[in-house]
């Protein structure tokens, strides 16, 4: 049996990840904080409310993996970020806060049960925005930065402890989501076809993905530009 656990499956990517793992014949469990809309989307599936901020949310994330009955995939979607160029404090600090400290605590409670239970697999939603620093996003960019070091570092930690744990670090450039509802952006990616792309990088084994080719461009591309040019660049 294939066993995949999906946090932030209320809606956008998170969400169509879930209903393509079930395509490929997974069994799933799902969570979010919005129950009613976990019901609704995903009424035969194991489904939990799950506030990722919560100071049980690792308890309430294993009493999922029990209703499951075990877990091979971990998927990882819940996060949140704005344009945020005026530094409103409420943002900025959600933001960390989810994305952050909601993250680590979640991903570290996976690593702690498949340590335990032979091994598995943990997929988490970063982002391009880790690749830079975005002036128009300062704490959405340097979360995503921290989520792709952090899973880069589990990585190793896990070969320096002979853990049969594998991970993939999925990085997408802008999706059609409810995050970026109203607004227009470059190379806009629609939710089913980059759920597609992300599972299939996961069934490959890859370990770090941006979605989708171009977006593969546009970051080495990046890459290449020096401090001194980037810092003048108006990128909204």
């Amino acid at each position: 049996m294939k066993r995949a656990i999906v946090v932030g499956a209320s809606s956008g990517i998170g969400m169509e990840v879930a209903k393509r793992l079930k395509v490929e014949g997974w069994t799933i469990g799902v969570a979010a904080r919005r129950e009613e809309r976990l019901r609704e989307l995903f009424p035969d599936d194991v489904a939990m409310p799950i506030d990722v901020l919560a100071d049980d949310a690792p308890d309430q994330l294993m009493a999922l993996v029990e209703a499951l009955g075990g877990v091979e995939l971990y998927f990882h979607a819940a996060g949140i970020g704005w344009q945020n160029p005026q530094l409103d404090a409420d943002k900025e600090m959600a933001t960390v806060a989810t994305n952050a400290l909601g993250f680590t605590q979640m991903v570290d409670a996976m690593f702690g049960y498949m340590a335990e239970h032979g091994g598995g697999h943990i997929s988490v939603i970063s982002s391009i925005a880790g690749t830079k620093g975005l002036g128009a996003a300062p704490a959405y960019s340097a979360t995503k930065a921290f989520q792709n070091k952090y899973i880069e570092a589990l990585e190793q930690l896990a070969t320096m402890r002979k853990l049969d744990i594998r991970f993939t670090d999925i990085r997408p450039g802008f999706v059609a989501t409810p995050l970026l509802a109203g607004k227009s952006f470059p190379m806009l990616m629609r939710s089913d076809y980059v759920a597609r792309k992300i599972v299939g990088a996961i069934n490959s084994g890859r370990r770090v993905a941006t979605i989708d080719w171009r977006w593969r461009i546009v970051v080495g591309l990046w890459r290449l530009i020096p401090r001194c040019i980037w810092r003048r660049l108006d990128i909204k």
